[in-house]
């Protein structure tokens, strides 16, 4: 290159003056020679510099944004102004134990992803999700975008963005691929109590400090209590599932805030918590509870030490002013309950590994309860609905990191004809 050449002329001219006697006019005529020399030195390391700066770098994949557990999403380097691909699938068998005839297989869900980034700070990214394969008016099938947002970086260590994403709350719903949890299917936990997966509207801040410490802010949509069904099953199966609104159209009068903490400065612990509070009665006054809210708490924790992988996480939420909505013919049929709970504890052991592949056996204690107490009912209200109470155990067979074959027996303590075995492929790339 021009500034090694003249790094050597430089180099030259140096030893020529301690190899050789001039004089002062000499001398004088060298110095300036050499300083010219320098200056122009000086001026090719700069444009270099330059242009270093200019290159693009490599960026991780836009995928789903993680929490900073141990458990992260895999990352492909991406240039500027490139289009980066990613996703997951999972493929679901399930045998009910007293109900041969009910056994099902279905390709549960695909999710393909792509991201694009600007430049180094500014950043798009996308999921689009089919559901049971296929898609039609006579089908059970599901298409949706389960993100679509626009992230910047508006420092080192705060980011902002701005679309339909995923809420920091819990560890499933941002981190949901089926390489990254124990199970053929999510737990009941963040499935009934935290919906999975679950996204809304809006803008969020996320800092992330060196001491490990990581903070999440926003403002996003909320539900809609006009969605609440009159069929008990459906909401048996999750009460903020039923009402949830997904993008599409989403009723804003009444917006949802959420705020999260967690921290994972010592390697392998991670534990926190999130909270959201969020309108639900949307002003509407064609209910009798336009004002109705809803508040949803969360504790949750980690430990990997060695092979053993070990978690908890408790949930809770409350409905608020729900009374005349109950009171109304509207919710006389299903009643939009009080308070609805969860928790869960896991544990799991990577008993053999060989390369890529890798077995780990896993053990999993859940209660759930979807509706406890109601108000504006009177001697009316119904009975809360009992604790549903599982044990999970089975084992995940990685022939990658991100390819899994997994195999589970599900045990219903207070309700034996729910009692199944899984098995399901899984990958994400």
């Amino acid at each position: 290159m021009k500034f090694k050449t003249t790094l050597v002329a430089t180099a030259v001219i140096l030893a020529c003056q301690v190899g050789h006697a001039q004089t002062a006019k000499d001398m004088a005529a060298d110095m300036r020679q050499m300083r010219e020399e320098l200056r122009q030195l000086r001026a090719e390391l700069e444009g270099l510099k330059k242009q270093k700066d200019q290159t693009p770098t490599p960026a991780p994949v836009i995928a789903a944004q993680t929490p900073s557990q141990t458990d992260t999403s895999a990352h492909v380097d991406q240039p500027a102004n490139a289009v980066n691909l990613f996703g997951y699938g999972e493929l679901n068998f399930t045998r009910p134990k007293n109900n041969i005839a009910g056994s099902e297989a279905t390709a549960r869900r695909a999710v393909l992803g792509f991201g694009y980034k600007f430049n180094d700070r500014t950043r798009f990214a996308a999921e689009l999700e089919v559901e049971h394969a296929v898609v039609s008016k006579d089908d059970s099938g599901e298409v949706a975008f389960e993100q679509l947002y626009v992230e910047h970086d508006i420092s080192d260590g705060l980011s902002a963005k701005m679309g339909l994403f995923l809420l920091p709350v819990g560890y499933m719903n941002e981190s949901h691929e089926p390489t990254r949890y124990y199970g053929v299917t999510r737990n009941l936990v963040e499935t009934a109590i935290i919906p999975s997966t679950w996204r809304e509207l809006g803008v969020g801040f996320r800092g992330i400090q060196d001491s490990g410490l990581r903070w999440d802010a926003g403002v996003v949509t909320s539900f809609d209590l006009t969605k609440w069904p009159t069929d008990s099953a459906d909401t048996k199966e999750s009460p903020l599932g039923a009402i949830h609104q997904e993008g599409q159209k989403a009723k804003a009068a009444s917006l949802g805030y959420y705020g999260a903490l967690n921290f994972d400065g010592i390697p392998g612990v991670n534990f926190g918590g999130s909270l959201f509070q969020g309108g639900i009665g949307q002003k509407q006054p064609t209910i009798a509870s336009p004002n109705a809210s809803v508040t949803l708490a969360e504790v949750h924790t980690k430990w990997q030490v060695g092979s053993w992988d070990l978690s908890a996480l408790a949930a809770q939420g409350w409905f608020h002013d729900v009374s005349a909505f109950n009171a109304s013919g509207n919710g006389a049929s299903n009643p939009v309950p009080d308070q609805f709970r969860g928790w869960y504890a896991q544990a799991a052991y990577r008993l053999w590994r060989s390369g890529d592949r890798s077995l780990v056996p896993f053990t999993r204690y859940e209660q759930v309860n979807t509706a406890l107490g109601f108000s504006g009912l009177g001697g009316l209200a119904p009975a809360n609905e009992p604790n549903t109470k599982v044990w999970t155990a089975g084992a995940s067979y990685y022939l990658h990191p991100q390819v899994v074959v997994k195999m589970d027996m599900q045990k219903y303590q207070n309700n034996s004809a729910l009692d199944r075995f899984n098995m399901g492929l899984g990958f994400h790339y």
